[in-house]
């Protein structure tokens, strides 16, 4: 069956996303495809000089209610549907003028894009526009080609164009190999745009336990390995609007790994907590150094501080752009990876020497929007909670000893918690001054991680005298605090 020959003698094309789209359709002509097509896809394309035909003249029926209605047509979806060795469904196409479709080009409505450029918005205005870019007919037309992929070959991403011309330069047409592997992609990029419109009602009516949720991805690339080398692995993302790993550039570096990206990101979402210039140095997913400072190399070096031998082979965030001297200051150590919104053509000079540092730029920092889902595999399902956003505000702290908190205490004190709020529990933050002295992690008993973290202050030479402490769970008794003190 794989070599199964279907030729294509007409194509409809209708793409929101029109990249590529003139070239693709040029080519198709040349080898004699009637070429069908709606809207702004056929304006461009007779713009550009491709013969093409109006589906409503394919239909005569025109389009109508704004373009709601222009491809639901048994003219459209019989031409595609029918099966080409089905004698009844044969004699049904001609005897009501059913032209076959071989090929069916199309691209959604960009809901996801529209939902990214509404922020969070729920205003009238904001739904109309949202629901307005919810596709009907796009979907419709590349489940019915994905299902009849045995005769009909369906292209929903640009990237396929090539594949199709190839095929249709050597072979005359499609091979079924290939139509399968579009059918494929075709029903997971509706799947997708469903779970995306699934997801966005959800939020519109509040619901934080939808009855189903749906969750999608697309692949931004395939990784070496896993956590472990007998481990496969791919990077998706669900969000190419979020400023982080989804937009990163990597400008230099060997191959990000799985490990990499983890804790990538788990310094990334520490960092950008952050108003004021911060840096901070992770390792295993916690952070082994985090400060703030006037500048990034300030930053640095109070952060580097807290633990010089755990940041070694670390990863190092910046929620500044990096300059040269930040750059030479981290390239006095090994680091696995630097991630920052921007960098200087002097900062990306001295990683240059530095051939396995990977260095990502992201293009801005995170919006502070509506918290996300947070989702964590379990047997047979998943967990899902809303991410961690807010901290606290001052007007619900209550002091609760005789003597009140300084203004400079409480600022660390917040400094403490964010930080502790990315420490895997049981965790302890000793802080002072806007930067970290000493962490405790993942510990499971909470008095071990206070021992930790005041080992690891001592080790580093830093004085805990006047310090904060911040801790992500109750103190049950008062050992803790005995050993902190």
């Amino acid at each position: 069956m794989s070599n199964e020959i279907r030729p294509i003698t007409r194509a409809l094309l209708s793409v929101s996303d029109k990249t590529g789209i003139v070239e693709f359709a040029k080519a198709l002509a040349a080898k004699g495809v009637e070429i069908l097509s709606t809207g702004g896809t056929a304006k461009l394309l007779a713009d550009s000089g491709v013969k093409v035909k109006e589906v409503s003249e394919h239909t005569g029926f025109p389009e109508m209610l704004d373009g709601r209605v222009k491809t639901l047509h048994p003219k459209i979806h019989g031409g595609i549907l029918g099966i080409r060795e089905n004698k009844e469904h044969a004699s049904a196409m001609q005897a009501h003028g059913i032209a076959p479709i071989d090929l069916v080009v199309v691209n959604l409505y960009p809901f996801e894009q529209t939902v990214a450029k509404w922020k969070g918005d729920v205003s009238a205005k904001a739904q109309e526009d949202i629901i307005e870019n919810i596709d009907i007919g796009g979907p419709a037309m590349i489940r019915a080609a994905a299902k009849n992929h045995h005769d009909v070959a369906v292209v929903v991403d640009a990237q396929d164009y090539a594949a199709v011309l190839e095929e249709v330069s050597a072979h005359g047409g499609t091979t079924f190999s290939l139509r399968e592997r579009l059918a494929g992609i075709a029903y997971a990029r509706t799947g997708a745009y469903d779970a995306a419109i699934g997801q966005w009602f959800a939020r519109v009516q509040n619901d934080a336990a939808p009855r189903r949720f749906a969750v999608a991805g697309e692949l931004k690339q395939t990784l070496r390995y896993g956590e472990n080398p007998h481990q496969q692995a791919a990077f998706y993302v669900n969000d190419p609007s979020a400023k982080g790993l989804a937009t990163a550039k990597q400008l230099q570096g060997k191959e990000l790994s799985y490990n990499n990206i983890n804790d990538t990101d788990a310094a990334w979402a520490l960092v950008s907590e952050f108003e004021e210039t911060a840096v901070v140095i992770v390792k295993h997913a916690n952070p082994c150094g985090v400060a703030l400072g006037k500048t990034p190399l300030e930053a640095y070096r109070k952060a580097h501080a807290c633990d010089p031998e755990s940041a070694f082979g670390g990863i190092v965030a910046l929620n500044r752009s990096l300059d040269a001297e930040t750059a030479k200051a981290i390239a006095e150590i090994f680091v696995e990876v630097v991630i920052a919104p921007e960098a200087s053509a002097e900062a990306e000079a001295v990683f240059a020497a530095k051939k396995n540092l990977r260095l990502l730029v992201t293009g801005g920092m995170p919006q502070k929007s509506e918290a996300r889902p947070i989702m964590k595999i379990v047997s047979g399902g998943f967990l899902l909670q809303d991410e961690d956003v807010p901290l606290w505000s001052e007007s619900e702290l209550k002091t609760v000893t005789k003597k009140s908190v300084e203004k400079a205490l409480m600022q660390d004190l917040r400094f403490a918690f964010t930080v502790a709020k990315h420490v895997k529990s049981n965790a302890i933050v000793f802080a002072k001054d806007g930067a970290s002295i000493g962490i405790g992690a993942g510990q499971m008993s909470r008095v071990n991680s206070v021992r930790i973290a005041g080992w690891k202050a001592k080790e580093a030479g830093l004085s805990t005298q006047g310090a904060v402490l911040a801790s992500d769970a109750f103190f049950p008794f008062p050992d803790n605090i005995q050993w902190a003190k």
